[in-house]
């Protein structure tokens, strides 16, 4: 039967208590660990894309986004806390619904860590040719060396996003010879980032440039754009989600974690609490001070973010200054209001920060890679440990050079959608693993329990579903056909080598770490 592998549940968690990564994350550690994957390229420069869908709306779809996320992080707070091991959404699929449902969640966050580490550095880019390059040494990136073409109708004069390409190749460098961010860097780097944002919030709700009119009309795409148009404030929203992405990544952190039980559910729901109100505000600071109202077309629907259309017409004086124009848009905010230095700080501060949001999700994206090919899903040999580097160079590169392809020719909006096409399709997968979880494990130990599961679990899939529909079609398409060759290569490899299938379930515990086998007895038509 199809479903009938399923990785026994005692022989992940008998890993989980054998392994030897020191447990040292506290629950304050643990939520400035999630803001500083939260809070990136979704604040710093979708602000401009999600404006151009929904214009003032743009608050109410951050509201609309960090709800489903909210549901969703209860789901992932239980089965976290249940089961603290690495793999996130795939382990928990592996354990519960079988091995190839958790394939196809396992594919979907390779597609989602990859294409979000590209759409991060398409995001540095912004701040570095508009912040760096030009406003501190004067130089003007020609276009084609600055954009991508591959734009929904083609991005005007653009050719190749060479900063993009640099940024995304150098993090992939930095990871394959073993660099890592400790927690104090880390800590620094959220602190910047907060910085940044409460002085933006200050500076622009107090503006004399401050004006409730410009809040008129706040849905001027409707609520609604319509299936497969994304744009409207639930369109925006499914975009906007991207803003969100990487707050799963806290229960990949569960293994490190003392009391993981008390302490991922405080880190899951505390930052996205925290990164909500701070998207609101600054939601309303940008809008209110320099208008947010998108451009229309001539049948009265916003032009889509990143097309060519959309790329002529802020290329006009009339729109020059547009929020919805801007590649880096808070710091162009404080400097249309008279703050062009305070604004510049800010451009500093994306540029400092955003790299090592890029190394987080590919170092992400590597470790379910990694995982994965350890399963036996994947060739072994892609997750071979350097002997130097003691990293996984191979699947390191491999990714890396995607991703920075990706950045090279796509614009952050799509690169954004795409991404959250499969983190959509993860989450609720982790939102039916819990509510099987409590019916086929009912007296397993379980520290933090969903308040009403039997709602949150079914608004939590609802809400993935919902959001997934409103994203742009293109966008949609990506995420059935990603996963059809996935299939093909389940069927043409994964399954016949997988070492479950084969009756041994072997967790690793780290990158280079033990290994623990639990010889089972696999069905013969589950082979």
């Amino acid at each position: 039967m199809l479903l009938d592998r399923i990785k026994p549940l005692d022989a992940i968690l008998a890993t989980a208590q054998k392994k030897s990564l020191h447990r040292s994350l506290g629950a304050v550690q643990l939520t400035l660990f999630g803001i500083g994957c939260i809070i990136g390229t979704g604040i710093f420069v979708l602000t401009a894309a999600g404006a151009q869908k929904a214009g003032p709306g743009l608050m109410l779809a951050f509201i609309i986004a960090g709800a489903v996320c909210i549901v969703a992080a209860l789901c992932y707070a239980e089965i976290a806390a249940m089961i603290p091991v690495a793999g996130s959404a795939y382990t928990y699929s592996y354990a519960t619904m079988g091995e190839f449902l958790a394939w196809t969640v396992g594919w979907a966050l390779v597609l989602e860590y990859a294409i979000a580490a590209s759409a991060v550095s398409v995001g540095w880019s912004g701040y570095f040719t508009g912040t760096i390059l030009n406003e501190f040494f004067g130089v003007q990136l020609p276009a084609w060396l600055s954009a991508g073409p591959l734009a929904l109708g083609g991005a005007a004069g653009g050719f190749i996003n060479l900063p993009a390409l640099i940024i995304a190749l150098l993090v992939t460098w930095l990871l394959m010879i073993g660099t890592t961010e400790s927690a104090r860097v880390n800590a620094v780097l959220v602190a910047i980032k907060i910085t940044a944002l409460t002085i933006f919030i200050a500076l622009t709700l107090t503006s004399a440039y401050f004006d409730p009119d410009k809040f008129n009309p706040f849905l001027p795409a409707g609520l609604f754009g319509g299936f497969g148009s994304g744009v409207g404030a639930v369109g925006a929203a499914a975009t906007i989600f991207f803003a969100y992405v990487g707050f799963d990544a806290v229960s990949t952190a569960a293994e490190e974690t003392r009391n993981p039980q008390r302490n991922v559910p405080i880190g899951l729901v505390g930052s996205l609490l925290i990164c909500t109100i701070f998207y609101i505000l600054v939601a309303a600071g940008a809008v209110g001070t320099i208008g947010g109202q998108p451009i229309m077309g001539p049948n009265g629907v916003p032009f889509p973010a990143g097309s060519e259309e959309l790329a002529r017409q802020c290329a006009m004086a009339a729109h020059a200054d547009a929020l919805v124009c801007s590649n880096e848009a808070l710091a162009h905010v404080l400097r249309q209001i008279g703050f062009s230095g305070i604004g510049n700080m800010l451009g500093i501060a994306a540029f400092l920060a955003l790299p090592s949001v890029i190394l987080i999700l590919l170092f992400g994206q590597t470790r379910i890679f990694f995982v994965m090919a350890r399963d036996g899903l994947l060739p072994e040999k892609l997750s071979a440990v350097h002997p130097k580097w003691k990293t996984p160079y191979i699947v390191t590169g491999i990714t890396g050079a995607i991703v920075a392809v990706a950045a090279a020719f796509l614009p952050v909006g799509q690169l954004a959608d795409i991404a959250n096409a499969g983190t959509l399709y993860a989450f609720f997968m982790v939102a039916i693993a819990v509510m099987l979880l409590r019916k086929q494990a009912p007296d397993r130990k379980r520290p933090f329990r969903v308040p009403g599961l039997a709602i949150v679990g079914p608004l939590t899939i609802a809400g993935c579903l919902f959001l997934f529909l409103n994203l742009p079609l293109e966008a949609m398409l990506v995420l059935p056909v990603w996963t059809v060759i996935g299939f093909a290569v389940y069927f043409g490899y994964s399954r016949r080598n997988s070492l479950l299938g084969r009756g041994i379930v072997e967790v690793v515990d780290d990158i280079g770490g033990q290994e623990h086998s639990f010889p089972i007895d696999v069905p013969e038509d589950a082979r």
